[in-house]
């Protein structure tokens, strides 16, 4: 069941609009669960993951909803961490009696939440990009994994020479599996890692590792830091220690970009989602989204344009299955797709998504120019066991 936002969007005028609204009205919500990073390394990036929902349930509302049920969103604060995720995956399975939950997060939150999610049997659908291999029968993503992101990174690095790679990251889940993948990737194509470091995801002062990294004889820097605050704090150090090494972010979001501006220029990124795809989905969702929110618009990222796109495919996944039955909306989540801001989804791969991914490097405003595209990346073996 392919959906187009686009096309839908084009079918329906103001007393369609209005209609549909109404009819939506009729029947008991369907409520989505939200546990994000409202406080915490993820406050940076939640705002725009929190908008991006509120547009696609507005839409669908306006379309008559969901089986003639409205979507509504109930909103928990994870505080950017799993003690936090317990408590805000608890009160929204148990307590609220979500029909789902679709959030980003951050790794530690996910691997927190999951077993409450299991415990519950809700579907889950992760729209955060993330380390690879969290299976489960509940869980769908579609964010990217390392075997879509890291390749075109390390490859540019190496056709311009670089050889020696020195890998910064959080300590926690996502850091240490990315950079893991990317040290074995390194190696496969013949290149050397010659320093390898982390820093706790509370932390802020990279002075020690800045100075491990001048001294190793890096041709290359490649880190993986949480989404927000961390790489706000490791970038800002970095340029302020003068390192001027090609450098390859694994998780900073344009949104953030946007808010380094000049020191954020030069990096060079790999994502699913840049705001100058140029299609007609893109472009119409990009002047929603600043006809909603105007003035307050977070810019439109990586990490909340999965997002909007989720609550899109659950819906396709309920009216597929006709039922907000878990077992039925679970076996209609991998037959579905959704054509959005980065082009046609399907969580169709052992529960993950093929996906166009853009190699792209940051402007001096914090915009982002792409360099080159790669169409219909596998995201490899993820859950073969599903």
């Amino acid at each position: 069941m392919k959906r187009t936002f686009a096309a839908l969007l084009a079918t329906v005028g103001t007393a369609g609009l209005l209609a549909g609204a109404a009819l939506a009205q009729e029947g008991e919500p369907i409520v989505i669960g939200i546990p994000v990073g409202l406080s915490g390394a993820n406050s940076v990036v939640a705002p725009s993951v929190v908008q991006s929902a509120e547009l696609a349930v507005e839409q669908i509302n306006a379309q008559g909803g969901v089986l003639g049920r409205p979507l509504e969103l109930k909103i928990a604060d994870d505080a950017s961490g799993a003690a936090g995720a317990q408590a805000a995956f608890d009160s929204l399975v148990f307590d609220s009696k979500v029909d789902a939950i679709i959030t980003m997060e951050v790794s530690s939150a996910r691997n927190a939440g999951l077993p409450i999610v299991e415990e519950g049997n809700v579907p889950y659908i992760y729209s955060s990009f993330y380390e690879g291999r969290s299976c489960s029968p509940n869980l769908f993503v579609n964010g990217w994994v390392p075997e879509q992101q890291v390749p075109p990174v390390v490859d540019q690095f190496m056709a311009a020479g670089a050889k020696k790679f020195f890998l910064v990251g959080s300590d926690y889940a996502f850091g240490r599996g990315m950079l893991e993948f990317t040290r074995k990737y390194v190696a496969e194509k013949g290149g050397e890692v010659v320093g390898e470091e982390y820093l706790p995801l509370e932390s802020s002062d990279w002075t020690a590792i800045i100075s491990n990294l001048r001294a190793s004889g890096a041709e290359a820097l490649i880190s993986s830091t949480s989404g927000g605050a961390p790489n706000v704090t490791l970038i800002k150090q970095l340029r302020a220690a003068g390192v001027d090494l090609p450098y390859g972010n694994l998780a900073v979001d344009e949104g953030t970009a946007a808010t380094l501006g000049a020191d954020s220029a030069g990096i060079i990124i790999s994502a699913s989602y840049v705001t100058g795809i140029d299609s007609a989905e893109n472009k119409t969702f990009l002047e929603a989204m600043q006809a909603k929110f105007g003035a307050d618009l977070r810019t439109p990222n990586d990490l909340s344009v999965p997002q909007y796109e989720a609550i899109w495919l659950y819906k396709a996944a309920v009216e597929k299955a006709g039922s907000t039955e878990t077992a039925a909306v679970l076996a209609a989540l991998p037959e579905v797709s959704f054509t959005g801001p980065r082009g046609t989804i399907a969580m169709s791969k052992q529960h993950h998504a093929p996906m166009t991914m853009y190699l792209g490097e940051i402007q001096a405003d914090g915009s982002v120019k792409v360099v080159s595209s790669f169409k219909d990346v596998d995201p490899g073996e993820q859950c073969p066991d599903l």
